[in-house]
């Protein structure tokens, strides 16, 4: 019988560390080559991460919602006889980072990960399924975060001094070879929620053990969070009425109410932080404005939702505003370029890979169509509509968020008329579309109620001059005043 480590992998992000959301399996378990023993998130999506051995679970060395470097063990298995981690050959699947440059040079755009050239793996090391080698260098965080869904009812007692070269856990803390050790028939069943929704109820102090499910399944919502919340502190404060005093608990639950709450910078927050601000302070931002009447446009969109051809497709003003721009791309081509500052050089890209910006529970991410200008209006739609689910959901895949050329933002779904977009690091241009309302417009020489949009197009000076991205942004709002006009542009 021998035992052999799994490190986190590098998942081909140039990311250095991931936190564990979920652990499929726990001590005590036989796993199969390749079965899926974990999920994890990045700053980018969830992962689901699979073994690289067949034998018996014997240690987790860290908790559910613990941040954990690339490179450091996570799980220990006891396998009989000699065994050795799978090889790339014997793998299913390419790891990411050979995929994603794969598939960017595929689609004819640089085979870069978030602006890093995937890491060279050493020749001596088997690659595993997303395995590459730890990266070396920044700084380690020595801070563990909790588990949302279950924290100890009382404070573990503090650890006893312990001599040099001695261990010392703290009393009643659960330890690297105890974590997993019930199995689940006798471990109370973990609460059905997603990561945002536990991190919602830690933030509020639920204990989700204590919060009955709508969703499918027994599913926990926000809602159902925040219920849980108003409960408490609605309890707190009938106690305090009553004249008896509250309780401990809910006086607890009352101030936090008032008490600022700290929130850890990772995940997606971190890298949207860290791109944006990269963005800013590299790129030459111009913004300009334009405000159109889309009273056409928004007539094709209802007669094509209600055209047999289109039974079942989402045309929405989005698509209408997506194949607009793809179409001033080939206009216009100076904005689908990329500044390289390291060759000094300007790279037109051959195909669009269009970005479309998604507001998620775990922050804001941009997956992108691969080759959107090839797609039909109908195709199109479809892309768009599986990007958008698939971000919300936290399964959108690595490659879906790297080589993306131009980029939409939709702000009006949240009743914004217009902002000053950030570019998306690499990309020369971005555009925000603002919310559609009826007003007094001008038409036909009278005014009448018509509805208008106003587009906010962003664009990098160095690539892009204020001629090239006027021209651009005019095509785009003429199409849309006037989808017929397409014609005179192909």
């Amino acid at each position: 019988m021998s035992t052999k480590q799994f490190a986190l992998p590098d998942l081909g992000e140039g990311l250095t560390e991931s936190e564990i959301v979920e652990w499929k399996v726990a001590v005590g378990d036989t796993v199969t080559l390749n079965q899926v023993i974990a999920e994890v998130e990045t700053a980018k999506a969830l992962v689901e991460l699979p073994s690289p051995f067949a034998g018996v679970v014997s240690k987790l060395f860290a908790d559910e919602g613990s941040t954990v470097q690339v490179g450091e063990p996570i799980v220990e298995f006891d396998i009989g006889g000699d065994a050795a981690p799978a090889s790339a050959a014997s793998a299913p699947q390419a790891t990411p980072a050979s995929e994603s440059a794969a598939d960017a040079a595929a689609d004819g755009v640089p085979a870069q990960l978030d602006g890093q050239l995937a890491p060279a793996v050493p020749e001596r090391q088997s690659v595993l399924v997303g395995y590459g080698p730890r990266v070396e260098g920044g700084a380690r965080p020595t801070r563990r975060a909790r588990s949302w869904a279950a924290e100890p009812e009382e404070p573990a007692e503090p650890a006893e001094s312990a001599e040099p070269g001695e261990d010392a856990p703290a009393s009643g803390a659960p330890q690297p070879e105890q974590v997993g050790e019930l199995s689940s028939a006798h471990a109370p069943e973990r609460p059905r929620s997603t990561p945002p929704v536990r991190k919602l109820a830690h933030d509020l102090g639920v204990d989700l053990r204590a919060v009955t499910g709508t969703g499918d399944e027994g599913l926990i919502t926000r809602d159902d969070v925040r219920r849980e919340a108003d409960a408490r502190q609605e309890a707190s404060v009938l106690d305090a009425g009553a004249g008896t005093g509250p309780s401990a608990e809910s006086a607890e639950a009352a101030g936090d109410a008032g008490r600022d709450v700290r929130i850890p910078i990772r995940g997606v927050r971190k890298a949207t932080a860290t791109a944006v601000a990269a963005s800013a302070f590299t790129a030459p931002h111009v913004t300009e404005f334009l405000t159109v009447d889309v009273t056409a446009g928004m007539d094709l969109v209802r007669s094509l939702a209600a055209s047999p051809e289109y039974a079942g497709k989402r045309i929405t003003i989005l698509t209408l505003v997506a194949k607009a721009l793809l179409l001033a791309a080939k206009r216009t081509p100076e904005v689908n370029s990329q500044w390289d500052e390291e060759a000094q050089e300007i790279v037109q890209f051959g195909s669009v890979n269009l970005g479309i910006a998604a507001a998620t529970g775990r922050g804001l991410i941009v997956p992108n169509i691969k080759r959107a200008d090839a797609l039909s209006l109908a195709d199109l739609s479809g892309a768009i509509a599986d990007l958008v689910g698939s971000a919300r959901s936290g399964s959108t895949s690595p490659r879906d968020l790297t080589g993306g050329t131009l980029t939409i933002t939709n702000v009006g779904v949240f009743g914004v008329d217009a902002g000053t977009p950030i570019l998306n690091p690499g990309e020369a241009v971005i555009l925000a579309m603002g919310a559609v309302r009826r007003m007094p417009w001008e038409h036909r020489g009278d005014i009448a109620l018509r509805e208008v949009m106003t587009l906010s197009l962003s664009f990098d000076h160095r690539l892009v001059d204020g001629e090239q991205g006027s021209r651009f942004l005019v095509d785009i709002g003429t199409i849309l005043r006037d989808p017929g006009m397409v014609l005179t542009m192909v």
